[in-house]
């Protein structure tokens, strides 16, 4: 008994890289292809993931003392107003 079920997806641009794969004889048909990106975006998702909980694990472990969140977004509408007049002076 078949335990996955079938579906239409429709590539648009994406079809001309799917076929270029198929004619290349990589793969055997478009479900291989299909499988084998899924496998590729599960470990870019879980890279992803054991990236932020690195960053967010050394965030707790620092030892210095935290910023108030109040000066944290002071600081960065200060960045953003500095970089919206510089935007403005280049156009």
């Amino acid at each position: 008994m078949r335990t996955s079920k079938p579906i239409t997806v429709t590539l648009g641009p994406m079809q001309a890289s799917l076929e270029k794969r198929l004619k290349s004889g990589s793969y055997d048909n478009a479900s291989e292809i299909l499988r084998s990106a899924l496998r590729a975006l599960d470990r870019e998702e879980a890279a992803i993931e054991d990236h932020l909980r690195t960053k967010v694990a050394a965030s707790l472990a620092d030892p210095r003392k935290s910023v108030p969140a109040a000066d944290v977004f002071k600081r960065l509408r200060a960045v953003h107003g500095r970089t919206m007049k510089a935007s403005k002076r280049g156009t």
